[in-house]
């Protein structure tokens, strides 16, 4: 197996702090800065739980500037994992800091949203994906398995969210962004889905449930939150469901044309606060997400 390569916390500090800090774009039309800052909310997420599961610490040790002030996350820490899946989810960070400086780049952004990534907050994901507790209660932090199925819930949900986002952008910059970062968080949401479908048939432990049917439940689970009809497919599906109405095995999910699915904002922050609606914060984000859009519906919620 080829040697992982790793950088020390100093050196990879010093490294993201000699990187352009530009994005050299031209000036987003406004009508599209509220649409790019949004998935500033997912991209923290994703870089805190990846950094914190693979190295044992944040954003704030290696590229405190992009949180711009925000509060650190609660209860992340390091998963216990091989070597390789450590070095898969060490690269995803360091992607998800680039998305961030890419995003930050381009438009001011605000800072990063209070973060729940205990696994107790992981461990309510699952409970309401099966309707009842489980026990012991899930630990995303436990062991590789585990991770890649606590992995799945996050990217995919970012995913759908550029997708949707693409067609109101009205500035060149803005779609050449979002397809840029559409690209590379599909990549990590194919390679966690390729992952954990080499193992569709294991049986999660202590639960004796299958990968497959995690996945199925999570699947389910966002659907019901997000209110907006199928958008989201486990890795076993029924054949009418699968490529071209022929595959069980459903390694991408897509639509009956194998098209990405499209998710709003508002669909997003309810499932991400993990109680279907986007008034209400919760889940992974106890004080609400940032930005205007994410603001808006919770200052709608105090109108009521």
């Amino acid at each position: 197996m080829a040697s992982h390569i790793s950088l020390t916390t100093a050196s990879l500090a010093l490294f993201l702090v000699l990187l352009p800090t530009s994005y050299a774009s031209p000036s987003v039309p406004e009508s599209d800065i509220d649409l790019v800052e949004f998935p500033l909310n997912l991209e923290f997420l994703e870089a805190e739980f990846f950094l914190w599961g693979s190295q044992g610490y944040g954003l704030d040790t290696v590229a405190a500037n992009l949180s711009k002030g925000g509060p650190p996350p609660v209860g992340a820490r390091k998963a216990i994992l091989d070597p390789f899946i450590r070095d898969v989810i060490y690269q995803f960070a360091l992607q998800e800091i680039g998305h961030l400086r890419a995003i930050q780049s381009t438009v001011k952004g605000f800072p990063r949203p209070l973060l729940n990534l205990s696994a107790a907050s992981f461990a309510d994901v699952m409970n309401s994906a099966f309707g009842k507790p489980l026990k012991p209660p899930f630990d995303p932090y436990a062991n590789g398995l585990n991770f890649l199925l606590a992995s799945y819930v996050i990217p995919y949900v970012g995913l759908t969210g550029y997708v949707g986002t693409n067609p109101k952008l009205q500035g060149a910059a803005s779609k050449r962004l979002v397809a840029g970062l559409l690209g590379v968080e599909s990549g990590q949401d194919a390679v966690i889905r390729a992952l954990l479908y080499s193992k569709a048939a294991v049986k999660v432990r202590p639960y004796g449930i299958t990968v497959a049917d995690f996945t199925y439940r999570i699947s389910n689970l966002r659907n019901n939150l997000g209110k907006s009809g199928l958008k989201d497919e486990g890795l076993v599906v029924p054949p009418v469901r699968g490529a071209e109405g022929k595959s069980r095995g459903n390694v991408l999910a897509g639509d009956q044309f194998s098209l990405s699915y499209a998710r709003k904002p508002e669909e997003i922050l309810r499932i991400v606060y993990g109680g279907g609606s986007e008034r209400n914060p919760g889940g992974f984000y106890p004080q609400g997400a940032n930005g205007r859009i994410a603001r808006s519906f919770l200052q709608k919620s105090k109108a009521f």
